[in-house]
């Protein structure tokens, strides 16, 4: 396996920007009202798991990477609760798909912080 020199090259960041994407995209539906409540809490939360990915990836040391990986897990956690919020205020039917990618991310989140402890 060669060296990653970008950070777009991580498949967590691929599965956390598509995850942005799935975000975006549901709350484009909805209600008026929840424009500046719920969509723009669902959307920073989304936005911040990959970009905290690209920054850490940029940092030069390893407690400072894992620092960024551990803030996009928190905004993770916060966004699978806006996921729950939102089926139980019925803006969505279902959000299997949402949690399921959520945990996609998680698990891939996860090994990028193991690995990025080993290299210590």
């Amino acid at each position: 396996m060669g060296k990653i020199d970008s950070f777009q090259s991580l498949d967590v960041w691929k599965e956390g920007h598509k995850l942005v994407l799935m975000v975006y995209k549901i709350t484009k539906e909805f209600p008026g009202e929840e424009k500046f409540g719920l969509v723009t809490q669902m959307r920073r939360a989304s936005v911040s798991i990959p970009a905290n990915i690209a920054e850490g990836f940029k940092r030069r040391g390893i407690q400072d990477k894992i620092r960024f990986y551990n803030t996009s897990e928190g905004s993770l956690e916060e966004l699978k609760y806006f996921f729950i919020l939102s089926k139980d205020l019925e803006y969505v039917l279902s959000n299997d798909d949402l949690m399921a990618q959520a945990e996609k991310v998680g698990r891939l989140l996860y090994g990028l912080i193991v690995s990025t402890e080993n290299r210590q």
